[in-house]
């Protein structure tokens, strides 16, 4: 009896085996070959370190997004050297490259890995979207909602964005914990800039309203004296990309002026200080008075001021979208800038001089 048991399921056993192979219309020699083919596919994915195609929301092929989880070795041998590295307010070290022109990128770096890029400029590889698309165009191509979410073990959070920030910097996912913010130029409706950044440096930076269940990370405390270092490297960034913006415009670049710089940092500081915000301090004084206390000559000056923005990119995006702080960053009368940031107050002053 249990021969003929073990016969009959032998038979089924061949019989759902046929059935598989002709359904797929497969040989079982290719069914093999298959195997072996999607073997070898992840074997190569671990080995590039890319992100497998089934956890993408939206398929990316533009150069710039393959370097998400990337190592910095990878990224010298591409690349060479940055041109700096500087720290960020919240535990990561930007790797910054830039010709001050027509490109500025900024790798965000946890450890030795690319956890967040900034980019912005001419001629970037970010398809299927560009620099200069216009916003209809970009939203055929990418998800763009007021909800975004995300999940990690027993944590879950919601970004909820409003009407203004679905225009001006909406929020994509792109993978489970990888994604992307869009700049555009709500002047022109074009995109000017882009962010890919992790869901951890998301959580800390928080730049939408956020509904949460669970933890927060934890943000850093800095001493004062490594908050001067990391406000340095905030003070170029802003300089970077303001000429890279200018160039986008079609304006002529500024040059850096030192004595401008710390007229801007001593006015960014009192602001932080004596948690005011506003281009006259408390005494009253203005740019003009600020300016003469430092001997500075000028035939015109104008000034842009900015706080509680998580970072530079975002400080610069407000500011171009922002039609007062968008003409003088555009300004083409202006020679020279002076750039000065404490904790998250930023203030730039522009001069014309002979």
């Amino acid at each position: 009896m249990r021969f003929f048991q073990v016969v009959a399921l032998l038979v089924l056993l061949l019989i759902g085996g046929y059935y598989l192979f002709e359904k797929n219309n497969l040989s079982p020699k290719q069914a093999i070959d298959d195997f072996s083919s999607i073997f070898e596919t992840k074997k190569n994915m671990l080995e590039t370190k890319q992100i497998p195609e089934e956890r993408l929301t939206i398929p990316l092929k533009g150069d710039l997004f393959q370097w998400v989880d990337k190592s910095t070795d990878e990224l010298i041998k591409a690349f060479g050297e940055p041109v700096r590295r500087d720290q960020s307010g919240y535990g990561y070290e930007w790797w910054v490259y830039t010709d001050q022109q027509k490109q500025h990128i900024q790798f965000g770096v946890v450890g030795d890995e690319i956890r967040s890029i900034y980019a912005v400029g001419n001629d970037l590889s970010l398809e299927p979207i560009e620099i200069g698309q216009d916003y209809e165009s970009v939203k055929k191509e990418l998800s763009i909602t007021n909800e975004v979410s995300y999940s990690k073990k027993l944590n879950s959070y919601t970004f909820r964005l409003k009407d203004e920030e679905i225009q001006g910097r909406p929020l994509v996912k792109l993978t489970d914990d990888i994604f992307m913010q869009l700049y555009f130029d709500t002047f022109t409706n074009k995109l000017s800039s882009i962010r890919v950044l992790s869901a951890d440096i998301l959580l800390q930076h928080r730049p939408y309203e956020m509904e949460y269940r669970g933890d927060l990370p934890e943000k850093p405390n800095y001493s004062d004296k490594k908050w001067e270092e990391i406000e340095t490297g905030m003070e170029q960034q802003v300089f970077n990309i303001t000429n890279v913006l200018r160039n986008q415009y079609g304006e002529t670049s500024l040059k850096w002026d030192e004595t401008v710089s710390e007229v801007a940092y001593l006015h960014s500081k009192d602001m932080a200080e004596n948690n005011y915000f506003s281009h006259y301090a408390l005494n009253g004084d203005g740019l003009k008075e600020r300016l003469a206390a430092q001997e500075v000559f000028y035939q015109a000056a104008g000034e842009n001021i900015a706080a509680q923005y998580p970072d530079v990119p975002s400080a610069m995006h407000g500011w171009l979208n922002s039609e007062g702080h968008r003409e003088a960053l555009l300004k083409e009368d202006y020679t020279h800038l002076g750039v000065g940031v404490f904790r998250f107050y930023y203030t730039q002053n522009f001069l014309k001089k002979q």
